[in-house]
């Protein structure tokens, strides 16, 4: 009991750290984040890797109307977000998936299944603006430190557990294991998502877009989750918000972005 004690603290200790860790500064909403394990450039490299490799294995929409509202869009988005050295770059993928990403150095992918729920420009500049956000914010890099930072204290935990009896190394890792993904990186995953919201609200009110619409589309954005069966997950083993607390959120955020919201010329 006392040596299973000790791989308790270690793990919140574990937790701790990386809950502590400062090292860069979002944007937006000024929240400090553990990004110092992954470079700006590491980052930036593997998502232009990605998504040349995407581009291989997905096909690329050809309708020329669609192409130009999306990259209309997109552009209106990036002038005001603050991703130095992107690469911008907007596709629209033949795929019925609902879905869209942002990948580190500006690369936008659209999936066309997306699109009856964007319904019309504003729509997709909350898509564009929420997947952006991701970009600038960085969760990409903060959740690889994250990950790498916890597979060493794994190994750590090991190394330290060498002459415990086997059922301690099992119990230890078990906890070790629930505790990395449901205590840190679930909970960070619904944060970067709740973050990118409130950014890509902004954004897109600082592009020229009523920034009300991004509660339309969410509203949206769930009756497709309650006719499809998106939310039947338990809440603590979701990646994203639930969609209620979302929108509930987006309200909340609306007067500042109404404040910086500038009618498009």
């Amino acid at each position: 009991m006392e040596a299973t004690r000790r791989n308790l603290g270690f793990l919140c200790a574990i937790i701790l750290l990386l809950a502590s860790g400062s090292c860069t500064t979002v944007p937006v909403t000024g929240r400090s984040q553990f990004t110092g394990l992954v470079s700006p450039s590491q980052e930036m490299q593997l998502g232009l890797t990605a998504f040349d490799q995407m581009k291989k294995e997905t096909a690329v929409s050809r309708d020329p109307a669609l192409n130009a509202m999306v990259n209309r869009v997109g552009r209106r988005i990036a002038s005001v977000a603050e991703l130095p050295n992107a690469q911008w770059e907007f596709v629209v993928f033949e795929s019925s998936e609902v879905n869209a990403f942002c990948l580190p150095g500006g690369k936008v992918g659209i999936y066309k299944g997306i699109l009856p729920v964007t319904k019309d420009e504003a729509g997709l500049a909350t898509v564009i603006g929420h997947e952006v956000a991701h970009a600038v914010a960085r969760h990409g890099a903060e959740r690889m430190s994250q990950s790498t930072a916890l597979q060493v204290g794994g190994e750590v935990l090991g190394a330290a557990l060498t002459k415990a009896t086997p059922q301690s190394q099992a119990l230890a890792s078990t906890v070790y294991g629930l505790g990395s993904q449901v205590g840190v990186l679930l909970p960070y995953s619904r944060k970067h998502e709740a973050e990118a919201d409130q950014i890509g609200l902004i954004y897109m009110a600082r592009a020229g877009y009523r920034p009300e619409a991004a509660v339309d589309f969410w509203r949206r954005f769930a009756e497709y989750n309650q006719k499809h069966g998106g939310a039947s997950q338990p809440w603590f083993l979701r990646t994203h918000p639930l969609d209620e607390d979302r929108i509930r959120s987006l309200q909340e955020w609306l007067p500042r972005a109404q404040a910086e919201y500038r009618p498009a010329s």
